[in-house]
Formats: C-alpha cells, structure tokens, sequence
C-alpha cells in the first residue's frame, strides 16, 4: 500500500494520472449479467425475482416475505433507540427543508394580446428507490432520495433494499423509510430490484421513475431500462477530489480521503491535489497513520491497491483546480484560505464542499442537497438528485384570436420551409378571411 506522491504538470503527460482520471462508465460483464437477469423477470415476473434473490443474495424468500410487513415496520420504530430516531428525523428535516427551498413555482405571463404562456409542476404518480444494502445498510440514501420525492408530493413510493443473511432489513433504514414516506417495502437488491420497479410483478404495479446509487450490476440494470422508466442519473463507485493549500490540515485531508475509500467496491477513487509539497508528505503520512484505526481498512487496502488514492503536486493551485475539472468528480473539497474565490471555477463536480469545516460527510449525512451524484466524470453533463427529479414540468399556452392571428405568419413560414402543409391548414382555417 505505497502512497507515491505525483509531481504533475499540466505540459507534460503523466501516466499515472491519466490511468486515474480514465474511469470507465461501464463494466461489461455487469452488462450482461443485468441484460439475462432483466430478461427473465420480464418473461417470468415473480418467480424470476425469488430465484435471482435465492441464487445472488442467498435468500429463500417465500412470495410473502418480498414486501415488508407492517408488523417489521412497527417492530422497526421500537427497536430504534431515541437518540437515533432523533437524528434521523433532524436529517430529514434538514433535506426536506433544502428541497422545498428548490421547488420551482408554477409561473406564467401574458401574451401581447391577453393569452398566456407558462410552465407548472406535478409530481410523478410512482417512483422506485433504490437503497444499496452490501457492505453497509444506507439509510442515509433513504433519507436523500425518498425524502425528495415526499416534498414533491409523490403519491406512491416504493423501495427496494436487499435483506440480510436472516432476511431482515436494519430498523434504522425501515424507520427511515417510513419517515420518508415510502409506501412499500421490497427485500430486493441488486439487478432484480430494478426488474421489479421498471417491470413490475404480480401484485407490484411498474414504477415512472428509479432514483439511487448502486455498484456496477445495479448502474448497468437502470441504464437498460432506461426508456422503459426515467432515471435519475447512473452512479456508480464514490469520488472525492480536494485541492488544498498550504492553510489545510493534514489530518483533516487524510481522513477526508479515507471517508470515500471506504465504501468497498475497491473501484472508489480519492484525489487530492496541492501546490505545498510539505503539505503532499504530511497528508500521505497522515494517511497511512489513520488507516491503521479504520474499522473499514481491508476495503480501503483494496482501493489503494488500486491505485484509487492520489496524491498530486502542481505547480500552482489554478493548474490544480485544471486538473480536478478534467477529473470531475462527484465532490469536491476546497480546503483553501478563501474558497469562496475558488467556488465559481468549480465547473464540473457533482458537489462542492468549501472551507476547512465543510467535510463531504457532512453533505452525506446532514447538509440538505441529496447525496445522490454524477459519478466517473458524469459531472461534465449530468446534475445531482433534486426534488425536481420527482415531478413533471408541462408548459402551457394559451393564446387568444389575435395572438394567433399575430403568429399566423411565423406558422406559415416554418409549414412552408418543412413542407408540412398540415400544420399551416391547422392554423389557417381558423383565419378563412387572412
């Protein structure tokens, strides 16, 4: 697990640097894996779905115990100590309260002779969450995905998250769940949760939309059902890059780094870039120090094996905020003397986190903006989870007889040039006198 610290420059190639930014968006065995998988819930409905969860989860599930009882969700809220609920709930207010602050209003204007035109919102009728399980029981996911849909007023929430080895589901993530205002429950993970939400089984009516992070097998099912639902964005293993000056915290960095390594699919990928080369020895030496502590560091070993850890040198912090832009990742710290300079240049990542009391856990956990982000540098075009992810924009027009009449010649001329005399009839007959 050898740390070697990057001198970087952006006129000379570096291939250490190059193999890092290149993260490849898809993995093919996963594609075809999630392609039978989807295939044979498709055709089979139910059946398919017990027999993925029984070969790849390992559990035996009966056709009843798919969707969650309402005597676990009750069992759930009990089994939640007070303090924990107490935080849940605060999480959940802090993200609801961002999210009703994001809601854009239905507007309108008036035409030049007294019609309308505007936009309004409705939310969607059903929407699918995914809740990865693995390694670690996410229920902070529910609470930056699910509690977006409930602002928007998402009538029907359902969610999937696989069981554990006795089939339960973590009480904090049930009563996260029901908190958030999810209406089923299915003890489903993987590529056959997407199968069931996009496809619908017996007794389970499709979803419109599937919002969430998974690993490679889940970012490869949304990405095949994609038409058939919406999707939120495809997510696939955590980022984090942090430029930083000489006014950082060593120990403060490290453990920020560590904080996305540890999620372990062993593919996560932490960069961290500086002008101070004292500062590069010191955050390096930081890491190898805190690794030793970390409950979580055989899955950590595997990303540094990978080469997921990176530290680099440039020659000045503008070069550095260059390269964390060609890396554009999911977050991004700025533990710099005056961030606020820095935030307008951050052009591509998912979120930014700035000032040295901003670690990305708190945008994880607490902040308010969903934690659900472009991952492998899809932040170059795609945004982060909203509340708008979650309703309907339609745009509304309504014109009066002299606004038609006064667009009447633009109609004409755009019918003429598409040879489309249909749609110059449609507006010409209204007007047999013009």
């Amino acid at each position: 697990m050898n740390l070697r610290i990057v001198r970087w420059n952006p006129s000379r190639r570096s291939r250490t640097v190059e193999v890092f930014l290149l993260r490849p968006t898809f993995d093919p065995k996963a594609e075809a894996i999630a392609s039978r998988i989807l295939a044979d819930v498709a055709k089979r409905g139910e059946p398919a779905v017990l027999a993925a969860v029984a070969n790849i989860e390992g559990l035996a599930l009966r056709p009843a115990e798919l969707r969650v009882s309402e005597r676990e969700f009750a069992a759930a809220e009990k089994a939640v100590a007070p303090a924990i609920r107490e935080q849940i709930e605060e999480a959940h207010r802090r993200v609801a309260d961002f999210a009703r602050r994001s809601m854009r209003p239905d507007w309108s204007c008036a035409t030049p002779h007294g019609g309308r035109l505007g936009e309004y919102f409705t939310p969607l009728d059903r929407v699918g969450v995914y809740v990865p399980g693995g390694t670690a029981p996410l229920a902070s996911t529910v609470i930056m995905t699910a509690t977006l849909a409930q602002v928007a007023g998402v009538p029907q929430i359902v969610a999937c998250t696989p069981g554990g080895k006795d089939k339960s589901i973590r009480p904090e993530v049930l009563y996260a769940m029901r908190l958030c205002g999810v209406s089923s429950v299915y003890r489903v993970g993987g590529v056959q949760a997407v199968g069931l939400m996009a496809y619908g089984i017996r007794h389970v009516e499709p979803v419109q939309k599937i919002v969430g992070p998974g690993n490679a097998f889940v970012t490869a099912a949304k990405r095949q059902v994609y038409g058939r639902v919406a999707l939120d964005l495809v997510a696939g293993p955590s980022e984090i890059a942090v430029l930083a000056d000489d006014s950082a915290k060593p120990d403060w960095v490290a453990a920020d780094l560590l904080s996305q390594a540890e999620h372990g699919s062993g593919h996560e990928r932490s960069l961290f870039v500086t002008d101070s080369p004292d500062l590069a020895d010191l955050v390096v030496a930081a890491i190898h120090r805190q690794l030793a502590h970390r409950k979580r560091r055989d899955l950590i070993g595997r990303v540094l094996d990978a080469g997921g850890i990176l530290p680099v040198v440039a020659p000045s912090l503008e070069d550095g905020m260059a390269l964390v832009n060609r890396f554009a990742p999911e977050h991004f710290e700025l533990a710099v003397r005056r961030p606020e300079d820095w935030i307008p240049k951050a052009v591509h990542a998912g979120a930014v986190f700035a000032g040295h009391w901003t670690p990305e856990s708190a945008g994880d956990f607490a902040a308010g903006p969903s934690h659900v982000l472009p991952t492998g540098g899809a932040a170059r075009m795609f945004n982060g989870l909203t509340v708008e992810d979650f309703r309907h924009r339609t745009s509304l027009v309504q014109y009066t007889e002299a606004d038609l009449r006064d667009a009447l010649p633009v109609i004409r001329a755009f019918a003429d040039i598409e040879g489309l005399d249909g749609h110059r009839a449609a507006a010409d007959l209204r007007f047999p006198d013009a």
